[in-house]
């Protein structure tokens, strides 16, 4: 018998929009859209090319997004930090810490974060 993790679901407040900032900002791809679910939610996973784990979307109009801050994270490894998120800020995307790429000069892991429309963050690595 065999285990595998498959996917995080987040509930967000406009799925257009998350879905946009998700494949813009972290190079997701819908794999598969479920615009009724048994529930009455809408749905959509996300995923990453060469990934089995998915990022599940769920929106429901009667559902109101709250959380408390820094109550949880993604996070996803890339191969060259600085272009990356210099490529993000380009497109007006903002990375935090402000500070960025002085800490890339101090040593150590090399990390950065984005903040997604509903406020969940999303942590990047250098791979």
């Amino acid at each position: 018998m065999s285990t595998r993790f498959l996917h995080t679901r987040i509930r967000v407040s406009d799925l257009e929009r998350s879905i946009d900032f998700y494949r813009k900002a972290c190079g997701f791809e819908v794999r598969k859209r479920n615009d009724k679910s048994p529930a009455g939610n809408q749905i959509v996973l996300l995923s990453l090319p060469g990934n089995e784990h998915e990022l599940e979307l769920t929106y429901s109009p009667d559902f109101r997004v709250e959380f408390p801050e820094d109550l949880m994270h993604t996070c996803i490894g890339v191969d060259d930090i600085v272009e990356y998120c210099a490529r993000l800020e380009e497109e007006g995307i903002e990375i935090w810490p402000e500070d960025w790429r002085e800490q890339f000069t101090s040593g150590g892991r090399k990390m950065a974060f984005l903040t997604d429309p509903d406020g969940y963050e999303v942590e990047i690595l250098e791979n």
